[in-house]
């Protein structure tokens, strides 16, 4: 009896605690995408190409989030990063709950199943007594997320006519992210912080010690390689459009030249 109220008041305090940071959440997002995101209009800072790579990236990237949620929720974590994995898994969560559209019944219950039960009481209380079958919800919570992030980078590259071939390339970080874990002996932050130095061409090594510094180290390393990528297409943009440009007034004083 005294267990089972443990756990109920471990349900409630968590449930409380997610549920204040979901409005926090929700009204810091409003008052930043009111102030800023409104205002900013990506066309005049990316080419066009640029931003639906990013969006599709953008959803690939929550896809892939998603599914390695699932994969260490079942299959378990290093002790050292049994934390970082905690606060991983509550920031995901707590991003969705605060993206969803929360006016359904539907979504409503998703934002229920949402909360991280497991992870909130390990940092809470430092074990974790709530019952297996809600970290088993969680789970498929995040398959559902997973699927549904999917559809819409289907659905936004069809809608644009895009092609799909940069989810072979996701594809390929994938499954080496996976092999560099397994056959190099390292944990998951070292084996992605190797296959991101070695796909951008920046070696093979982990640079960093701390959890802290190879976090840091893959926001210099895909932070760079990104900007590199939007510097070379903006930097071709504005040549062809000079180009164009010069192109363009030569052709209309030919022609005024003709009317004459």
């Amino acid at each position: 009896m005294e267990l089972l109220s443990e756990i109920l008041f471990q349900f409630a305090v968590v449930i409380i605690i997610f549920l204040v940071l979901t409005l926090l959440g929700v009204f810091s997002y409003k008052i930043i995408k009111n102030k800023y995101l409104n205002s900013i209009d990506m066309n005049d800072y990316l080419p066009e190409d640029e931003i639906h790579s990013l969006k599709q990236i953008f959803y690939l990237i929550l896809m892939s989030l998603c599914i390695v949620n699932v994969f260490y929720s079942m299959i378990g974590f290093e002790m050292e990063f049994i934390y970082a994995f905690a606060i991983f898994d509550i920031a995901l969560s707590l991003y969705f709950a605060i993206t969803i559209d929360k006016s359904s019944i539907k979504n409503k219950i998703i934002w229920l199943l949402l909360i991280p039960y497991g992870a909130l009481s390990f940092l809470l209380f430092n074990i974790d007594l709530v019952i297996y079958m809600a970290d088993i919800i969680h789970v498929l919570v995040f398959i559902y997320f997973a699927k549904l992030n999917f559809d819409k980078f289907m659905e936004y590259t069809n809608s644009n006519g895009l092609g799909v071939t940069i989810v072979l390339l996701f594809l390929i970080i994938f499954v080496s992210f996976f092999i560099t874990q397994y056959a190099e002996g390292v944990n998951a932050l070292d084996s992605l912080v190797m296959i991101s130095n070695q796909f951008t061409g920046n070696g093979y090594g982990i640079f960093g010690n701390s959890i802290a510094g190879k976090f840091n180290s893959l926001l210099l390393v895909w932070g760079g390689y990104v900007l590199s990528g939007v510097s070379a297409a903006t930097l071709t943009a504005a040549i062809l459009t000079s180009h164009f440009r010069k192109r363009f007034k030569e052709l209309e004083r030919l022609i005024e030249g003709d009317d004459e």
